[in-house]
């Protein structure tokens, strides 16, 4: 069974991340997992964070001569912009300066909560931690599953399908076909036209100082029968599915196949 952890802060030196369970003899070069890092950062409208970083891993264990050898990988990705955060992210108790706390809390993140849980003053301690900036961790564990489903044949397909109320109508059928424009869309789009009205939208919130919603959609083919347990709740493959978007601090909501739109129709015709 696979299983992974990741450690590091927002702002820290860097992201670390350990996947455990992968066999040896698996294929993986640091291009790869970069050239997947790389795709985390596209997308337009994305935030300054995204343009200061550079994302790349470096492998520091489980890989041998190209190959993983069947013990745990581990991998550290950089954050450049620590460089300008030292004394806020200092290890030495010398350096703490209760003139940079964070007191306010942010509507709609973990900050309260995470005072209220450690009985903290400053926020920073659980923003650092909470920031969807650990999700590139994820990216860089993902690339390594992913390879691995590859060898079976089964294969990822994603496309975002509304922004700000406009929606891009693609049939579940013309993904795979569409995939090479869904790519390179800076929306990651198949339908041109509601891109563009998507661009307008997000030009015109980013002027207010606000941002938009949105839903995307990921498709997997050629999935193996079998995957999952049905006999425990806590094994099931659609919870676990559903756990890792959910776990995405952005994300607050997941439907698996047909999902909401089953509440509209008789029990027959779902």
């Amino acid at each position: 069974m696979l299983r992974f952890m990741t450690a590091g802060e927002s702002h820290g030196k860097c992201l670390i991340s350990i996947l455990e369970g992968l066999p040896s003899g698996l294929e993986i070069t640091q291009e790869y997992v970069n050239s997947e890092l790389s795709r985390r950062q596209k997308g337009y409208g994305r935030g300054d964070r995204m343009k200061i970083e550079s994302d790349k891993a470096q492998l520091l264990s489980g890989v041998r001569w190209g190959k993983t050898t069947g013990t745990p990988v581990s991998i550290e990705i950089e954050n450049r912009d620590w460089k300008n955060w030292q004394k806020v992210m200092s290890l030495n108790e010398d350096d703490k300066n209760k003139g940079l706390f964070i007191t306010k809390p942010r509507p709609g993140h973990a900050d309260l909560p995470g005072i209220l849980k450690f009985n903290l003053e400053d926020i920073r301690d659980i923003k650092e931690r909470a920031s969807a900036r650990e999700t590139a961790s994820r990216v860089a564990v993902g690339a390594l599953c992913k390879k691995f489903l590859s060898e079976f044949g089964i294969k990822f397909f994603s496309v975002v399908e509304e922004i700000g109320g406009v929606i891009s109508v693609t049939k579940l059928s013309e993904i795979e076909k569409r995939y090479p424009v869904i790519e390179k869309s800076s929306l990651r789009c198949a339908d041109m036209a509601a891109e563009k009205k998507m661009i307008k939208l997000i030009d015109n919130a980013k002027s207010r100082g606000d941002t938009l919603g949105g839903k995307f959609k990921v498709v997997i083919r050629n999935l193996i029968p079998g995957l999952g347990n049905y006999i425990q709740w806590d094994k099931r493959l659609d919870g676990r599915l559903a756990l890792a978007p959910m776990s995405i601090q952005a994300v607050k909501g997941v439907e698996l196949g047909a999902g909401f739109s089953f509440s509209k129709v008789l029990g027959s015709q779902a």
